[in-house]
């Protein structure tokens, strides 16, 4: 697809060359705006890729994060298997119930610092998957803007097809300006969820 997006650049800069040899100063203004809306469609479709490969990349940390906390609720729940069984192994008395209790003890301290570790990774976990979902409503919003900024250059297009129609120019402007104004809204506070 970003092969195709490049050629249609090439395209439309093609186009735009043919048009400033007419000679025609509004055609000529036309095709700079057409240059122009194409880089601008470019940028914005690599700050797309980036927020696509950012949904990945956080999606996956989660997924590790959330794997070590796994194992560390694994390691919590032998502890507490351990711990257990030094209790009642001191609760039965006998030569060595000191021991046992001292055993039991450690076990209960040990456990509650692999709670933490566990529940450390339980919430970085949740912090990657929310800024996948961030990644993730500035791609679409993005996908928006570069639509609406594909659309301003076709339409500018027709200025140039239509030898000089004013109309389409305008139009083209209006359709850029919102485009540019929506690829902005991606990164403002609070427009990522």
């Amino acid at each position: 697809m970003a092969e195709h997006a490049t050629t249609e650049h090439f395209e439309h800069l093609e186009h735009a060359e043919h048009a400033a040899h007419s000679n025609d100063n509004f055609t000529t203004k036309v095709s700079i705006t057409v240059a122009i809306l194409a880089v601008l469609a470019a940028s914005v479709g690599s700050l797309e890729t980036i927020e696509t490969a950012g949904v990945t990349v956080a999606k996956n940390e989660a997924v590790l994060l959330q794997n070590k906390a796994t194992d560390a609720w694994n390691f919590f729940q032998a502890k507490s298997m351990k711990k257990n069984m030094y209790e009642i192994a001191a609760a039965a008395g006998g030569p060595k119930a000191d021991d046992f209790a001292k055993q039991a003890k450690r076990y209960g301290s040990e456990q509650d610092d692999v709670k933490r570790q566990a529940e450390d990774f339980e919430k970085k976990s949740e912090a990657r998957l929310h800024a996948s979902e961030g990644h993730a409503h500035r791609h679409h919003v993005l996908t928006i803007a570069v639509t609406m900024l594909h659309i301003s250059i076709a339409v500018a297009t027709v200025a140039i097809i239509t030898r000089g129609q004013r109309w389409p120019w305008y139009a083209s402007m209006i359709l850029a300006a919102v485009g540019i104004a929506v690829a902005g809204s991606a990164y403002l506070p609070g427009g990522a969820h």
